[in-house]
């Protein structure tokens, strides 16, 4: 059988993970089902011992986001352990402080816009620009953002602004690294997931659930399908896609109007 994809014997660091429901865990093991080596980066010390049988025997660092140095030191650690050169780098953090509930935006402080900020968007930059010297010259580099920056969903707050920076974060790298090598930048941009991290989004059950309704499908994404595409773009079979973002939503950014939906909406009684 053919290898399309060719990631057998590349190496790639995978930093995000945070139990199996986690799109980065699903992106690793699918990296690994291809014969690539899969270097992880996780949150904290806790996180690494709470992964510990999900990730035995292979190389785990520790890398806050939220520390200036620690990308810097992620960087130094995974070259003092051999495992440079990288053929790529996938970028899946994001944290928002919802302790609080759900504020109206007007309502954000300036303390959670920025901490969000830092960890959910410009430690893409701190990534591509600590790993820079580590990356063979077509390396891709990829970041998970969501499916629809237009949309203004009340429960996902301060986010959205965010997530639209790391989308112009992305292409801002692209354009940047095309300049002395050949590493391409991408965005995986999803529909609603059942993950973990969603959990935490407030009311985010009644979105997700409303989400399926305005597939195409009437099923809504599998991770496994969102880590797929996140593969593709990692191999050189991508090659063509650069500072862009590829969405994957099963037609939902494209059913606004389903008649399924119209009329649970104009006639709810019925």
């Amino acid at each position: 059988m053919t290898d399309f994809l060719q990631l057998r014997g590349k190496t790639f660091l995978v930093q995000g993970v945070a139990n199996r429901k986690s799109v980065a865990w699903l992106i690793a093991k699918t990296l690994e089902e291809q014969g690539a080596r899969v270097v992880y980066s996780v949150r904290s010390a806790k996180r690494k011992n709470f992964l510990e049988a999900l990730l035995a025997g292979k190389p785990v660092f520790i890398c806050d986001a939220e520390d200036e140095s620690a990308t810097e030191q992620l960087a130094a650690n995974v070259t003092a352990a051999g495992l440079v050169p990288l053929h790529g780098l996938v970028h899946s953090i994001a944290f928002a402080n919802y302790n609080e509930g759900f504020k109206p935006f007007t309502e954000t402080k300036r303390k959670d816009f920025l901490q969000s900020t830092a960890i959910s968007a410009f430690s893409l930059v701190e990534l591509a620009r600590a790993f820079k010297p580590h990356l063979v010259p077509n390396a891709s580099v990829i970041s998970i953002g969501i499916s629809s920056l237009l949309a203004t969903p009340d429960n996902y707050g301060y986010m959205g602004p965010i997530k639209a920076a790391l989308d112009s974060c992305a292409r801002f790298l692209a354009k940047s690294s095309s300049s002395d090598t050949g590493v391409r930048f991408n965005i995986v941009g999803s529909g609603p997931l059942k993950t973990s991290a969603s959990a935490g989004i407030p009311g985010y059950l009644e979105s997700y659930l409303f989400s399926e309704k305005l597939t195409f499908r009437k099923r809504n994404l599998e991770t496994q399908e969102v880590a797929s595409v996140a593969v593709f773009l990692l191999s050189e079979r991508s090659s063509g896609i650069n500072g862009s973002t590829v969405i994957v939503d099963a037609g939902l950014g494209s059913n606004y109007f389903d008649k399924e939906v119209i009329r649970l909406t104009m006639r709810p009684e019925k």
